[in-house]
């Protein structure tokens, strides 16, 4: 039978995941604004509306729960829903602080539930050929990451939940930026050094409408990252350079462009590198795919990954970055 799906928070994140299913079935939309909530139940025939999310991701006919609420509420949700023994796909950042997913944790360690974190990124079709083109060992020894990740924002942005730091715990560092850590860390592994910038450059808010970041390895591998909300033409760039290669990917679909990957090998006498394009021009199916590996996180009784400890990771990266700017 298809596994019943509460999901907490209808906006436009809890849409996206509820059209992402990959085959479960959406039995509960919970959402503080009833409006939303029976909206997104009148698209999906048979799912119930409600504004109480705590009786939503413990009712004892749901099985999963999806966290897609503000970031002040994703870790209080889930890890309520994860005491109750319901396994949990919290939308990333997953929280506003890492410490807030040790009572997470901690509930899914009693209960049983699994945990994933919704870093749909890893799931562009652009990213699984760049990761199996890596773990073949194509490019070798990986050197550094230079990555880049903008939008422009929008009128009244300054008036939104993510310009509220009580609610959303940072700006775009929090926002993208932890897209970019999320991926630079799934290639370089975890980082010893941190250092960077949170600047408020446009927009009129008690967050960073930019982050530049400067991160290292035990090994001496950098990731140098920018996010920005002042990038006024949507942008999204990620190289992955190692030793005998190179692999490049640009745009996610929609206004970020067409998702391309490009593999440049270097040849032994070196000059212009052999030259390899991928395009992808359909839809982003990056939600689906990644809700069906959780199904099969599921079915397998395995640890999700991305889960907790990867997201805490990310975020220990974070709050460093704007330790270091408070001073």
């Amino acid at each position: 039978m298809p596994l019943n799906i509460a999901i907490a928070g209808c906006g436009l994140i809890g849409s996206k995941r509820a059209q992402a299913l990959a085959g479960a079935r959406l039995a509960k939309c919970c959402d503080i604004d009833r409006g939303r909530a029976l909206g997104l139940a009148a698209a999906h025939p048979g799912a119930e509306a409600t504004t109480d999310w705590r009786a939503a991701v413990t009712s004892p006919d749901i099985d999963v729960a999806i966290v897609a609420t503000t970031h002040d509420m994703l870790a209080p949700i889930a890890a309520e829903a994860a005491r109750a023994g319901k396994h949990v796909f919290i939308e990333k950042p997953g929280a506003r602080r890492a410490s807030e997913l040790d009572a997470v944790a901690e509930a899914a360690r009693r209960s049983g539930a699994l945990v994933r974190i919704g870093f749909n990124h890893r799931y562009h079709r652009a990213f699984q050929k760049a990761r199996a083109i890596f773990d073949s060992g194509a490019i070798g020894p990986l050197l550094f990451i230079r990555g880049r990740y903008g939008h422009g924002g929008r009128p009244g942005y300054e008036r939104e939940w993510r310009a509220d730091p009580a609610v959303s715990g940072g700006g775009e560092l929090l926002d993208q930026g932890v897209h970019m850590i999320e991926l630079a860390r799934w290639f370089l592994g975890d980082f010893t050094r941190v250092t960077g910038r949170t600047p408020n450059f446009f927009w009129k808010m008690p967050v960073e409408d930019n982050a530049f970041l400067l991160l290292e390895t035990a090994a001496g591998q950098i990731a140098f990252l920018h996010a920005s909300w002042t990038e006024w033409k949507n942008l999204f760039s990620f190289e992955i350079c190692g030793r005998d290669g190179k692999l490049e990917i640009t745009g996610l679909g929609g206004s970020y462009g067409t998702e391309r990957l490009t593999f440049y090998a270097m040849k032994p006498e070196m000059g212009p590198p052999e030259t390899t394009a991928w395009e992808y021009p359909g839809a982003d199916n990056s939600w689906e795919i990644e809700f069906a590996d959780f199904l099969e996180d599921i079915r397998l009784r395995r640890q999700p990954q991305p889960g907790i400890a990867d997201a805490q990771a990310a975020l220990r990266v974070i709050e460093r970055i704007y330790q270091e700017n408070a001073r």
